[in-house]
Order: structure tokens, then C-alpha cells, then sequence
């Protein structure tokens, strides 16, 4: 998948989808030792950011926590060339410093978007920021518990306001101050599960626990909630493997619902991974391979030219409007969607990997 990719024509920015299809073609670079695949990333995330560290395209004063993920791509190439290349350093630090000034909920969430989304977080966010927050201040500041703290504020914010504790999945955001269209009366939170807020909600507690110091108050509690979700989300999965766009159990086999593959991907990986560090339980291996021999089967497109395609993503997912069922459903789908083809190579290295223990 990843070499098809290479052959579609690849660009990077500073965008979170063109960072996820990049990670997703390191993973892959790193499993395989693919020379050829590791230097396309390593000059892909080098062309963005300029000798003096300047990130290409990024706003500092443009407040979007989509717009942080880069992060991740940057600090991967600087750790994995040696940690040599201050540039690397420089732009990271640039995004960090501008985590210190970002808006927030009076609680101390940061806003998913300042100033169009204020006082609202979303699941989406916590993987978009704070997997690089938590790796930034692993590498740099690792004894800043002010950090670790605020990390953990973040999970915790949205588990209060976004967790059902009946079927133990989450809402895709919340309003803190209850003033959005959307916004439930009592918690704020949005009225729907929907599935890829959730799959990058999964991924984000997986990675984060991965680096997360075992001696902090806060371990303990992060995988409780990984926990927890794996539970819930293993309760929601369709006989087919897969699971619903709209995930709420009333709405499983709905005419307008559908079983999405961006999710599908994004739970695959995020259970294997979590079973190989050692966070979630080995029965759950039955669970994601059932969901990746659904992607092999029905999300995985042969083209005559030899080269694959993915398909079945739904092309975005927001609480821009009035998050309503029929928004969402109404979403068209999309082929080659990098949400869904990079979580897909996320997850089929974790399943090489697997196979090769």
C-alpha cells in the first residue's frame, strides 16, 4: 500500500492527513527495511522544514490542533537520524511553545479550533496534539510533570464529558460551554459515536501509553480508559468485522448506515499495537483479525496496474454544523482517502509484526 501510494504522487504540508499517509509509509519503510521507501519519507518531512527551522506553511498564530500532528513526522525523523539535525528540533519547539498559548475551555482543554470552535474539544484533537505532546516532553522534558499533568488533563476532560458508561464508547466532542447547536444539556457532549473520532481516540491512548512514564499518578488512569474502549468498541463490532459509521447501537444495521474502513483500520492497529506493549489483553487478537481480514476482503482494491487502493473511507466527519445523524450519513465516501489508506498500513504492520512473533 505504501509503494501504490508512492506511484499516486505523494506531496507533504503541514496538513494532518498528508502526516498520517507519511507515517504510514515510514511504518511500512520500517518494518520492510525499505531503503528506497525510508529515503522518500526522511526528504519528504526534511522539504517542509527549512534550515533554520521554520516549519513551511504553519501559522503561529492560526490555532488548529489539526495543524499539530506534523509534530509527530518531525520528531520521528529527528530521533531516527540521530537526533543531530537542529532544524528538527527548532520546528518542533515552535509547535510546542504554541501549545503554551493556546486557547482553552475554563477547564483547561484546549479549543479543537480557535476561534470557530471555541470552547469545544473533539476526540479527533487529543491524537492530533497530544501524541506529540507527550513525545515532545518525553524526549526534551522528561521530568516536567507540569506537562505530563496537562496530557493527562486533556484525556480526563474529555472521558467526563464524552463517555458512555453503558456502552463504555464516546461521543465525538464536547462544548464546554454548552452554547453549540449540538451540545447536550447536562454534559455538553455532541449526540453521536462516531466511528473515526473514536478509531483516532484509540490510536491517541495507545501511543500515548507507549511513552507514558509508569511512575505518574495518571498511567493507571489512561489505561483504564484504553481499557475500557477496547471493551466497548469489541462490543460494537459487526459480525462482518468491521464497525458502523454511526456507532451507537440503536443504529447498527440502519438503512443509511454503513461499516466504514477508516475506523476499521484505526481499531485493527490500535488493539494489535496495544496487545504487543503489553496494555490490552491477547483475546482481543480475534477482534482485529476479523477486522483485517474484512479490509483484505472488501476495502483493499487490486488495480489492473498492480498497484492497490483503499476505499470505503468517509471523506471527513464534523461538529462544524448540527452533527445530526443525517449529516453524517450523508457524507460521501471517498478512494484513497489518506485517513483510512494510512491507518490501513498503521495497522498492517502491526499484523506483520504480529505474524512474525
Amino acid at each position: 500500500m505504501a509503494s501504490s501510494f508512492l506511484s499516486k504522487g505523494q506531496s507533504i504540508n503541514n496538513h494532518y492527513v498528508p502526516s498520517v499517509i507519511h507515517e504510514g509509509i515510514q511504518k511500512a519503510a520500517t518494518t520492510h527495511n525499505d531503503t528506497a521507501l525510508q529515503s522518500y519519507v526522511s526528504n519528504a518531512v526534511s522539504s517542509i522544514v527549512s534550515a533554520n527551522g521554520t516549519l513551511k506553511g504553519w501559522n503561529s498564530t492560526f490555532y488548529s490542533l489539526d495543524d499539530i500532528r506534523i509534530g509527530n513526522n518531525i520528531l520521528y525523523t529527528w530521533n531516527a537520524e540521530g537526533r543531530t539535525d537542529k532544524k528538527y528540533e527548532i520546528a518542533a519547539k515552535g509547535l510546542r511553545d504554541q501549545l503554551d498559548r493556546w486557547p482553552r475551555t475554563p477547564s483547561g482543554g484546549f479549543f479543537h479550533r480557535a476561534p470557530i470552535y471555541a470552547n469545544q474539544m473533539w476526540l479527533d484533537g487529543i491524537y492530533m496534539a497530544d501524541t506529540f505532546y507527550a513525545t515532545y516532553t518525553l524526549y526534551f522534558e522528561p521530568d516536567n510533570t507540569t506537562a505530563w499533568n496537562d496530557i493527562a488533563l486533556q484525556f480526563d476532560l474529555i472521558e467526563e464529558h464524552c463517555r458512555n458508561h453503558t456502552s463504555n464508547l464516546l461521543k465525538h466532542g464536547y462544548s464546554e460551554d454548552k452554547s453549540t447547536v449540538w451540545a447536550d444539556p447536562v454534559t455538553g457532549a455532541s449526540p453521536y459515536v462516531w466511528d473515526r473520532a473514536v478509531g483516532w481516540y484509540f490510536v491517541a491512548l495507545v501511543e500515548v501509553l507507549e511513552i507514558w512514564p509508569t511512575s505518574h499518578a495518571a498511567y493507571s488512569t489512561l489505561l483504564g480508559y484504553l481499557t475500557t474502549l477496547a471493551d466497548g468498541i469489541k462490543k460494537a463490532q459487526d459480525t462482518s468485522g468491521g464497525w458502523w459509521l454511526i456507532m451507537d447501537e440503536e443504529y447498527a444495521g440502519e438503512a443509511r448506515n454503513y461499516i466504514e474502513s477508516s475506523a476499521t483500520a484505526m481499531f485493527t492497529y490500535a488493539y494489535l499495537k496495544g496487545i504487543r506493549l503489553g496494555l490490552l489483553e491477547k483475546e482481543y487478537r480475534e477482534t482485529a483479525g476479523k477486522a483485517w481480514d474484512l479490509m483484505l476482503d472488501e476495502f483493499v482494491q487490486y488495480e489492473k496496474n498492480g498497484t492497490l487502493s483503499f476505499t470505503g473511507t468517509v471523506s471527513v466527519g464534523s461538529l462544524s454544523g448540527n452533527a445530526s445523524y443525517e449529516y453524517y450519513t450523508g457524507v460521501p465516501l471517498a478512494i484513497n482517502d489518506g485517513k483510512g489508506a494510512g491507518a490501513f498500513m498503521f495497522a498492517a504492520t502491526e499484523i506483520e509484526m504480529a505474524e512474525g512473533q
